[in-house]
C-alpha cells in the first residue's frame, strides 16, 4: 500500500522518519497539477520516492512541492525532491526562502540542537536552486486544477516561517507544526513550542485562523488527519495556553521549566509503549518545548540577561 487516501484526491504518505512509521506525514494533493505538501527529512526522501512512484507520478509529473515550514523533519528533503521532480515549484514562505537556496546557517544551527542524531535520523538539507523557488504569501493559491487550490494561511507561532495550507476540494488544512503533534501510538496532544520563533500570542492568533476557515479536516505532519476540527483546534488552544502558565509560573520563580512540565504533563505518558514515548519525545521533547518558552519569555520580558532562569 502507497498510502492512505484521507479525503478526495489526497493521498497520505508515511515517510518514516528514522523507519518509524506513522510519525512524519507527506499529502499529495491530486488533480492536472499536482502538488506534494512536506518532504520529510532528507533521511525520508528514499521512502518517499519509492511510494510517488509506485503510485505512478513520473519525473516530469509532479507540478509542485510545498513545505509548511523549513525545519529539516518538514523540508530537509525538498533539494533532493527537487532534483528528482525537475518541473516542481517549491513553495515555501517568504522568511523560509532564502534557507532553502543556502542551507549552511540552518544546518549549521540544527547540528547544534540535535548533535549525532542529525545525520543518524534527520539528515541535511541540499540546496534549492532561487529560479525554483516561489514565496507564498497570506492568501496566496496554489492551483491544482481547474476549480481546485490550495490557499496559504500564513500561520507564526511554531516559527515565524509557517505556512498552512487549505484544501478548496477536501476542505482538508495541510497544519504542519502550528496545531501541534499528534503520533496516533501515542495518543495525545502535546503542543510544539521549539526556540527560537515561538511565540505564544502568535501560536493562538493562528489557531483562531484555521477555525476562520472552518476546515473538513486537520492533516498534522505529526501524524495524519484529525476529524472535528474545530474541537481539536480548541484542544490545541487550551493545551498550549495550560503549557505556557505552567512553563510562566516556573520562570518568574527561577525554576526550571522542563522540570515543571515534565511534572504538569509527563505522567500523559504513563501508559504508553516505551517505544512510543521515544519517539514523542525525540520528535517534540519536553525539554526543546521548554526551550522553546524560555526564550520567548526572556525575549517578551525584553533582555534576556536579565532573566537567567534555567
Amino acid at each position: 500500500m502507497v498510502g492512505d487516501y484521507i479525503g478526495h484526491g489526497v493521498l497520505q504518505i508515511d515517510t518514516l522518519l528514522g523507519g518509524w512509521e506513522r510519525v512524519t506525514a507527506g499529502y499529495l494533493v491530486e488533480g492536472p497539477t499536482p502538488v506534494l505538501v512536506e518532504t520529510g527529512s532528507q533521511s525520508s526522501v528514499p521512502a518517499l520516492l519509492d511510494a510517488l512512484h509506485r503510485h505512478g507520478v513520473q519525473p516530469a509529473g509532479l507540478a509542485g512541492v510545498a513545505v509548511t515550514h523549513i525545519h529539516l523533519d518538514h523540508a530537509g528533503g525538498v533539494g533532493d525532491v527537487a532534483r528528482a521532480f525537475p518541473n516542481a515549484t517549491v513553495y515555501v514562505h517568504p522568511k523560509g526562502a532564502r534557507h532553502l537556496v543556502d542551507p549552511t546557517r540552518l544546518v549549521d544551527s540544527a547540528s547544534r540542537i540535535y548533535g549525532d542524531l542529525l545525520d543518524t535520523l534527520y539528515g541535511r538539507l541540499e540546496p534549492t536552486p532561487r529560479d525554483r523557488l516561489r514565496v507564498l504569501e497570506d492568501g496566496d493559491q496554489i492551483k491544482i486544477g481547474p476549480t481546485r487550490t490550495l490557499t496559504t494561511v500564513d500561520s507564526p507561532g511554531h516559527a515565524k516561517h509557517h505556512l498552512a495550507l487549505h484544501d478548496s476540494d477536501s476542505g482538508i488544512l495541510f497544519a504542519g507544526d502550528a496545531v501541534g503533534v499528534r503520533l496516533p501510538d501515542a495518543g495525545i496532544l502535546r503542543p510544539a513550542t521549539p526556540p527560537p520563533d515561538f511565540n505564544l500570542d502568535q501560536a493562538l492568533a493562528s489557531l483562531e485562523k484555521f477555525r476562520a476557515r472552518t476546515p473538513s479536516g486537520v492533516a498534522l505532519a505529526h501524524y495524519g488527519l484529525l476529524p472535528d476540527p474545530l474541537e481539536l483546534l480548541e484542544e490545541a488552544q487550551e493545551t498550549l495556553r495550560r503549557w505556557a502558565e505552567v512553563a510562566e509560573s516556573a520562570w518568574r520563580e527561577g525554576r526550571d521549566i522542563a522540570a515543571a512540565l515534565d511534572q504538569a504533563f509527563g505522567g500523559e505518558l504513563a501508559a504508553t509503549d516505551p517505544s512510543q514515548r521515544e519517539k514523542l519525545e525525540t520528535l517534540n521533547g519536553i525539554h526543546s518545548n521548554a526551550a522553546g518558552f524560555r526564550r520567548w519569555l526572556e525575549t517578551r520580558a525584553g533582555s534576556p540577561e536579565q532573566h537567567p532562569h534555567p
